[in-house]
């Protein structure tokens, strides 16, 4: 007997190379997804301009950042967003400033969606074959009110529905159920941290692990079948690290290590 459901993840419309460039841009999750691609040894560029929740501020992010990725990874956690009552532009941090002067506003589908559309256009502007994925964050929203987060997190997986949707995106962007994951397959308190908001990280392992076998090519799973035993001899630590055995040890590895890099680098150099 199966004691619980698996989230069902349909074939992206592309497959992630090894050694791309990535930005994961958007909540605290998409921090936690870039620390797994940097551990997976890609090249990434996480929230250069700090964490940003909601649509329009991962806008602002993507205007704003000179780095162009292969693939980008978008997080959203909130439809909620603040407005400086001055000028009426929606801010993406208050900077501590008093909260009389910000009215905060929840974003409808229509507008989130909009924000969306000018990231992935603004991506493709630079890169006309940058890689897509959408995803909702699992962390939830105490002060909103359970209800309420839920609400917002119906909100934003509308948004992203019409993008994935749209026809002019084929072949470029994905969605990836990461709340859905959370939800429906670790619905189980022993998966969160200890706040009880945010995902374990045996929790954040897993979708990760689900990300990696859905998303990454089988020479990006080839590679890091190499990549992460080499990662992990270097960053032992001994208890004499002058040991000659020791030193050879970690100058074969060193070796190795370059010679992964060399080989599939080669393999993925663009035309």
């Amino acid at each position: 007997m199966d004691f619980r459901t698996l989230v069902d993840i349909p074939a992206p419309p592309f497959r992630i190379a090894p050694l791309e460039k990535v930005l994961c841009i958007g909540s605290c999750f998409a921090d936690r997804l870039g620390e797994r691609f940097e551990r997976a040894g890609f090249a990434v560029v996480r929230n250069p301009f700090g964490v940003m929740y909601n649509p329009v501020s991962v806008w602002h992010t993507v205007d704003r950042t000179d780095f162009v990725p292969d693939t980008a990874v978008i997080t959203l956690g909130t439809n909620r967003v603040y407005r400086w009552k001055e000028t009426g532009e929606i801010v993406d941090n208050c900077g501590k400033r008093p909260a009389s002067l910000f009215q905060e506003e929840a974003l409808d589908a229509d507008t989130c969606a909009a924000a969306l559309r000018k990231s992935v256009d603004r991506l493709r502007e630079r890169n006309p074959q940058v890689k897509v994925v959408l995803t909702v964050s699992p962390i939830r929203y105490r002060k909103y009110g359970y209800h309420g987060s839920r609400l917002s997190k119906a909100v934003l997986l509308l948004a992203a529905d019409r993008i994935v949707s749209d026809t002019e995106y084929a072949g470029q962007a994905t969605y990836f159920p990461s709340y859905e994951i959370m939800n429906d397959e670790l619905r189980d308190y022993r998966f969160y941290a200890p706040d009880m908001l945010h995902p374990s990280e045996q929790a954040v392992d897993y979708i990760w692990e689900r990300f990696r076998d859905s998303c990454l090519s089988d020479e990006a799973l080839a590679f890091l079948r190499e990549w992460l035993p080499t990662e992990k001899a270097l960053a032992h630590r001994p208890f004499d690290a002058d040991n000659g055995d020791y030193r050879r040890l970690m100058e074969e590895t060193r070796q190795k290590r370059e010679d992964i890099l060399r080989r599939y680098g080669k393999n993925n150099q663009k035309e």
